[in-house]
C-alpha cells in the first residue's frame, strides 16, 4: 500500500536506495514491512474475524428481538468484516513486495477496504448519536427508534460510504515502478490522493472524535445521576472508547500529513524525514487496523444482553468452564434495576 493512500502501500519505492543497513534507509523499511506488517495483519485477520463473526450470527440468532443499537452492531461488525477481508491481499502485498492480484482486484479490493473502513467510522458515529438522544433526550426519540427507521439509516450508511470510496473503485489501477508491480493511483490521477487524505483525516479521525468527545461530555454527567451501581464502570467504559479510538488513529493521520507536507514542499525536503516517516506511516497505518479487533469488545461483548446471548452460544460449543462463566454471568444479571439495564443496553 502507498504511503500516501491508505488503500495499498507502493512497496516499489523502498527498494530504490539499496544502500548500507541503517535504521533510516529504504531497504531497512522493506525488510522491516516485509515481516511486520504480515505478521500485524494476519493477527488482526484472525482475532478480527473471529470477534466480529460471533457479533454478526448473535445478532442474526436473535432477530426478531432486535433494536436499534442491535441493527448498528450488525453492521458495524459487517463493516469490519469487509475490512478484515482485504488484509489477506495486503499481506501478501507486503510480504512479496508487489501487487500480483491484477488491475481488476486492485479496484476492488481498494474500494472495499475504504467501503469497510468508512462505514465503521459511520456506524460509531450513528450509535454515539444513538446513545446521546437515548439517555440525555429519551422521552423526545422512543417514538422514533422504529425498524423502518433504522433499515433507513443503514441503507443510507452504506450508501454514503460507497460514495465516499468511489475513487479507489475507479482511479486506483495495477501500476509498474522501479520493475515492480503496485495498486495505487496513477500518475494521472495522483490528484485523489488529496482527496484520499482529507476524507480519512477529516471523516475518519477529526468528524467521529469531535462526535465522540461531544456526546459523551453529556452523557456522563447524566449517568453519574443515575441510580444505578453500574454508572463508574460504564463511565470507565466511554472514557476508554474515546481514548482508543484516537490513540490508535490519530498517529496514522499525523503522520500521513506530515508525509504530504514533506512532498509539497511545506516542510524540508529530508532524506532521512522521508524515510522515517515511510516507516512512521506503515507501522501506525497497521497499529490503526487492530481497531476493528477492538469494536467487538467495547460495543458488545461489555453489553449485558449481547453477553448473555454471546454466552449461551458458547455454553452449547464449549461445556464445562463456559457453563459455569454463564451460569455465574446469568445471576449477576439478574438483579440488575431497571435504570441499569437502559444504561447497559444503549451506552455499551
Amino acid at each position: 500500500m502507498s504511503d500516501e493512500n491508505s488503500t495499498s502501500y507502493d512497496y516499489s519505492g523502498y527498494y530504490d536506495d539499496p544502500s548500507d543497513y541503517s535504521p533510516s534507509n529504504f531497504s531497512d523499511v522493506k525488510n522491516f514491512s516485509q515481516v511486520f506488517l504480515p505478521t500485524l495483519y494476519s493477527l488482526v485477520f484472525i482475532l478480527g474475524f473471529i470477534g466480529n463473526a460471533l457479533v454478526v450470527y448473535v445478532v442474526l440468532k436473535h432477530r426478531n428481538q432486535s433494536n436499534l443499537t442491535d441493527i448498528c452492531l450488525f453492521n458495524l461488525a459487517l463493516s469490519d468484516l469487509l475490512f478484515v477481508f482485504t488484509l489477506p491481499f495486503y499481506t501478501h502485498y507486503a510480504s512479496a513486495g508487489q501487487w500480483t492480484f491484477g488491475g481488476f482486484m486492485c479496484r476492488l479490493i481498494s474500494g472495499s477496504h475504504q467501503t469497510g473502513f468508512f462505514s465503521s467510522i459511520f456506524f460509531m458515529i450513528v450509535m454515539t448519536l444513538d446513545r446521546y438522544m437515548i439517555i440525555v433526550h429519551a422521552h423526545r426519540v422512543a417514538r422514533y427508534r422504529t425498524m423502518g427507521a433504522a433499515i433507513t439509516l443503514t441503507v443510507f450508511i452504506w450508501m454514503l460510504s460507497l460514495f465516499v470510496s468511489l475513487p479507489d473503485f475507479i482511479f486506483t489501477e495495477e501500476t509498474k515502478e522501479s520493475q515492480r508491480l503496485g495498486c495505487d493511483y496513477p500518475q494521472e490521477n495522483k490528484v485523489w490522493e488529496r482527496y484520499d487524505l482529507f476524507t480519512t483525516n477529516v471523516l475518519g479521525l477529526v468528524i467521529p472524535l469531535l462526535v465522540m468527545v461531544g456526546c459523551y461530555s453529556r452523557i456522563i454527567p447524566t449517568l453519574v445521576t443515575m441510580r444505578t451501581t453500574k454508572k463508574h464502570r460504564i463511565v470507565k467504559l466511554i472514557i476508554c472508547i474515546v481514548v482508543a479510538f484516537f490513540l490508535l488513529w490519530a498517529p496514522y493521520n499525523i503522520y500521513r500529513f506530515l508525509k504530504f507536507l514533506q512532498e509539497k514542499t511545506i516542510i524540508q525536503q529530508d532524506l532521512t524525514l522521508d524515510k522515517n516517516l515511510r516507516l512512521s506511516v506503515a507501522v501506525t497505518e497497521a497499529i490503526a487496523y487492530t481497531h476493528c479487533c477492538l469494536n467487538p469488545i467495547i460495543y458488545a461483548f461489555v453489553g449485558q444482553k449481547f453477553m448473555r446471548r454471546a454466552l449461551q452460544l458458547l455454553k452449547r460449543l464449549v461445556p464445562g468452564y463456559i457453563r459455569n462463566l454463564y451460569n455465574s454471568s446469568f445471576r449477576r444479571s439478574s438483579v440488575i434495576s431497571k435504570s441499569s439495564e437502559v444504561t447497559s443496553t444503549y451506552v455499551m
